[in-house]
């Protein structure tokens, strides 16, 4: 009954690693079914009912910086699922390196005349698939969701639609196309079932607030609070949420530096 089991989970884990083909094969009947343009005009437009301020937050998620910085609570909560979400990131940034100077692809300031569709921020020429942003988001989010235990996934699918959202947000900003952010949704996923694997192999003793690694992340937290204070992320629009995160990993490095005192028995 055991093996019966194992070979069910084994099975289920197979047909998760395939979901990715979904979008990616939807990106790929767009592209060559000559629906881009259309398809990135209808969401940009009708995504303007929204505010500017909502889809420049949504895009905050995505960025590296961001994301790191939201979800750096989890230094304390669940390290382990901090390290799969980072992991996972690197792993997706790897893969944008390499695929977006090899395709080359024009983004739609670099096909399409400015006026013809809404913009938020400098128009963005060139490297347009796939989407940066939309990597790093899917990414964490599945690093997280897989890294999880499997009776605690089940709470956490919302964490997929602000994934999808910030995807969404780089059509709204006119920067990519809807192919180059649906292609950022397969490999963020792929890329954060890879991080959640290495992050299992992380021992439990390892992940303690004494130990180098969450140490080390604790620095990141701290080269975090620098970048947010000098830089302007992706829009002006998003530098009150830049402040709330400053506040936000300032309050968790706190509390990470009270947990590195040994209790008293």
């Amino acid at each position: 009954m055991v093996e019966q089991r194992k070979s069910i989970f084994a099975i289920a884990s197979i047909w998760v690693w395939c979901i990715p083909i979904l979008p990616l094969g939807l990106a790929i009947a767009i592209y060559f079914g000559e629906l881009q343009t259309p398809t990135f005009l209808f969401v940009n437009r009708y995504t303007q009912v929204l505010p500017d301020t909502l889809w420049s937050w949504l895009t905050f998620i995505g960025n590296g910086w961001g994301i790191f910085a939201l979800c750096f609570p989890l230094l304390l909560l669940a390290p382990r699922l901090l390290c799969a979400g980072l992991l996972a990131s690197l792993i997706g940034g790897a893969f944008s390196q390499i695929i977006k100077p090899f395709l080359a692809l024009p983004r739609p300031a670099g096909v399409l005349a400015l006026e013809d569709f809404y913009r938020i921020g400098e128009p963005l020429l060139h490297r347009a698939m796939p989407s940066g942003h939309t990597i790093t988001a899917f990414a964490v989010v599945s690093g997280i969701y897989f890294a999880s235990d499997r009776n605690n996934r089940t709470s956490l699918w919302w964490i997929f639609i602000i994934a999808g959202f910030a995807g969404i947000s780089r059509n709204a900003m006119g920067a990519h196309w809807l192919t180059d952010v649906l292609a950022g949704c397969a490999i963020g996923i792929w890329s954060g079932m890879l991080g959640a694997g290495l992050a299992r192999l992380i021992p439990e003793a390892k992940l303690a607030a004494n130990q180098i690694g969450p140490r080390l992340l604790a620095f990141g937290g701290l080269a975090t609070i620098y970048v947010f204070l000098t830089q302007t992320l992706d829009s002006e629009l998003n530098q009150s949420l830049q402040y709330a995160c400053v506040a936000l990993i300032s309050i968790t490095l706190a509390l990470f530096i009270k947990a590195q005192k040994p209790r008293a028995i």
